[in-house]
């Protein structure tokens, strides 16, 4: 496994190479998409067995990466 922001980490053997929680199999996009369903940061950690820092660290991945994308309109 090879960490690529704190707590955040790809290997290609768990989940094709997606960025996961460091030491676990729970991938970032997952953590992002149940917080934006509505589930709560504690419901979160409760069903994943992650912790709160873990998914401070899923959301600053997450911020860092949609920060860096180029996006061009379309018309």
């Amino acid at each position: 496994m090879k960490e690529i922001a704190p707590r955040i980490a790809v290997d290609e053997t768990i989940h094709f190479g997606k960025p996961v929680i460091q030491g676990t199999r729970v991938p970032v996009e997952t953590i992002v998409g149940k917080l934006a369903g509505g589930m709560t940061q504690e419901e979160v950690i409760e069903e994943f067995g992650v912790t709160k820092e873990d998914v401070l660290a899923a959301l600053a991945y997450a911020a860092k990466t949609v920060a860096g994308e180029r996006i061009r309109a379309v018309r």
